[in-house]
């Protein structure tokens, strides 16, 4: 088990910086459905695009031209590349996703990555917990992010972490993800088990964070050593879970770990019997990772 004091600079922590949303948002419509929630500022924004939203006081919702999931990406394409030019996105990454009534469902329409939290729609992540067992011990690695990263540059990260793109399955995300940021082969990733999944509803600077991690456990050889493929991680760490612990409680200085990961860590040491199952961070780890 943990410290006390630990257990309680975690909780205190993420609770301040995974605090569910407050601030008031316009909902998005889309067929009857809401696929977003918007700042009354950005919607504010969008209305001079009368050729693509309906703005109301209450609701945005595309013309009614805009009629298939075609037709509204084709659309959001033109505006989010104004809107990058003009700085209200984070940094492009040229990647979509996919936005729909649920994953299983059709989308509505495809969305540039650095504009999801703008729009406010849900998406999906994979993070993958990398463990190391040996005599009768277990380890985590961690990456740290590097410094041009568009989101928490230079922060400490799981070993795996990537968004779920449009088109692509969870597991085949975290497969490439696990080549991608750690040099991790296919045929190693793909013996990952599923550990759940932990939502995420706060307010950022980018606008609202609606993102259901799908947790993953690998077991990687303790004589393996990760290696960047793609200049997004530029250290690896192994540390013990106590050490894990420590570092998700840190509030300030070089080794802070992303909130997302730090949610992802905490609900691996609860698993795995690290935290007091009666303790405030345990607490924390319910409220905050629970479905909206």
């Amino acid at each position: 088990m943990i410290e006390q004091s630990t257990d309680r600079a975690i909780a205190q922590r993420l609770r301040r910086m995974l605090a569910r949303a407050t601030a008031p948002y316009v909902p998005m419509h889309v067929d009857g459905a809401t696929a977003g929630w918007i700042t009354a500022a950005r919607c504010r924004r969008l209305a001079a695009f009368t050729d693509v939203f309906v703005v109301r006081a209450g609701s945005v919702s595309f013309d009614a031209a805009l009629a298939t999931s075609e037709a509204r990406t084709a659309a959001l394409d033109r505006v989010t590349r104004e809107l990058a030019r003009e700085g209200a996105l984070s940094a492009w990454r040229d990647e979509r996703y996919a936005v729909g009534p649920d994953r299983a469902a059709a989308s509505w329409f495809l969305l540039e990555r650095a504009a999801a939290r703008y729009f406010g729609v849900p998406t999906w992540a994979v993070h993958g917990n990398g463990l190391v067992h040996d005599a009768g011990t277990v380890h985590m690695w961690l990456a740290r992010r590097s410094h041009a990263k568009a989101i928490d540059p230079g922060m400490l990260d799981n070993l795996v972490g990537g968004g779920v793109a449009a088109g692509m399955a969870p597991r085949m995300a975290f497969i490439k993800e696990a080549w991608e940021e750690a040099g991790l082969p296919a045929i190693v990733a793909a013996e990952a088990t599923p550990a759940g999944a932990l939502h995420i509803r706060r307010d950022t600077s980018d606008g609202l964070q609606r993102e259901t991690i799908l947790a993953f456990d690998l077991a990687v050889p303790a004589g393996f050593t990760p290696a960047n493929q793609d200049g997004e991680a530029i250290e690896h760490r192994l540390v013990s879970l106590p050490e894990a612990a420590h570092l998700i409680a840190l509030d300030t200085g070089p080794d802070q770990v992303t909130p997302d990961a730090s949610l992802v860590i905490l609900d691996v040491l609860a698993r795995l019997g690290t935290l007091d199952p009666q303790g405030e961070a345990t607490a924390a780890l319910q409220e905050l990772a629970a479905p909206p």
